[in-house]
């Protein structure tokens, strides 16, 4: 027998069975869908193998009601709440490929195959750190990705920005609002416009162009950044975007991407590939685990939808859509 919220070994028991959804990945966007579709009584195999990408983090913030949780501490609750639902199962096997069409999708996991109607992916993204001595280290400690999740608790103390095109430097006086004290880092990457430089500067925040050498800590915290010729400028926080590239299931798949590399999805979060659905960090720029979380909402309100009539939902009556309609002549 199958335990609801235990860790299962699919395709060895009942390998002739049809999975309704198999989940791709157990962070909030797929904890998310699991618990509306084990809700809508469709039958799950959720698949969560290797570490999450906030892994590194402290805590959950700007998540209402779970503000301040760690990821390991949501993950466990998510998947306490999981337990009542006897048809979603959780496995600790990574989904590899998906071959088959709509309704007759074959799923191969690391240890044998299984069979579904559909697949949604929410495996998120793959951040590459910097070969920057002092990055790796200080990741999720002193260097963050977004003030919204980090700047509260590192509110006033002195903060880099670590940028690597121009059109980042934008987000130095949104940093504003959490610190009066803020240098722009450029790692040389490209010169400031001037009209840029003079904005910054009349704003109060530094501007830096040299190339960055490594960056110092003082246990796991920041304390300078070196630069180039061996000046140190004091820092406590340093919020930079690393690359991110997709996962290599995402890349087996084949999904289409948009032109900032994120998986492309309609309202209903279908991807390129019939049968094949993605929601979560690896379709947007933004990210947070409270977003994820409702893409995968919405991607299981969907899902629910269409494999319970049989067909997607209407789409949604836009002001677009309502004009169209009112155009038409009468039947």
């Amino acid at each position: 027998m199958v335990v609801a919220g235990a860790i299962v070994e699919p395709g060895r028991e009942g390998d002739s069975n049809m999975y309704d959804i198999i989940i791709a990945g157990g962070g909030p966007a797929g904890l998310s869908a699991a618990l509306i579709l084990g809700r809508a009584r469709k039958r799950v195999l959720l698949c969560d193998a290797g570490p999450p990408r906030n892994a590194r983090a402290h805590a959950i913030h700007g998540f209402v009601t779970r503000d301040g949780t760690s990821p390991t501490e949501f993950r466990r609750v998510a998947r306490e709440q999981l337990a009542p639902y006897t048809n979603v199962e959780l496995s600790g096997a990574f989904v590899e490929d998906v071959a088959g069409e709509p309704d007759a999708l074959d799923v191969h996991l690391g240890d044998g195959s299984v069979r579904a109607r559909r697949v949604l992916v929410c495996t998120g993204m793959i951040d590459e750190l910097p070969e920057l001595p002092g990055y790796r280290e200080l990741w999720g400690e002193s260097i963050f990705q977004c003030p919204f999740c980090h700047g509260w608790e590192a509110q006033d103390r002195r903060f880099g920005l670590l940028v690597a095109a121009p059109q980042w430097l934008e987000m130095a006086p949104f940093l504003r609002a959490w610190t009066d004290d803020l240098v722009v880092f450029t790692d040389a990457k490209f010169p400031v416009p001037e009209d840029v430089r003079a904005r910054l500067v009349s704003a109060g925040i530094g501007v830096e162009e040299r190339a960055i050498t490594r960056l110092i800590a003082d246990g796991p915290r920041l304390a300078a950044i070196e630069l180039a010729g061996g000046d140190r400028v004091t820092r406590d926080i340093l919020f930079a975007r690393p690359p991110q590239r997709q996962t290599a299931l995402v890349t087996r798949l084949g999904l289409g991407l948009d032109e900032s590399g994120y998986v492309r999805v309609d309202a209903r979060a279908q991807t390129s590939r019939p049968g094949v659905l993605a929601a979560g960090d690896l379709t947007t720029m933004m990210q947070g685990a409270l977003v994820a979380a409702s893409a995968g909402t919405m991607a299981a309100y969907a899902l629910a939808h269409t494999l319970t009539l049989g067909h997607a939902p209407a789409p949604a009556l836009t002001p677009e859509r309502a004009a169209a309609a009112s155009a038409r002549p009468p039947a």
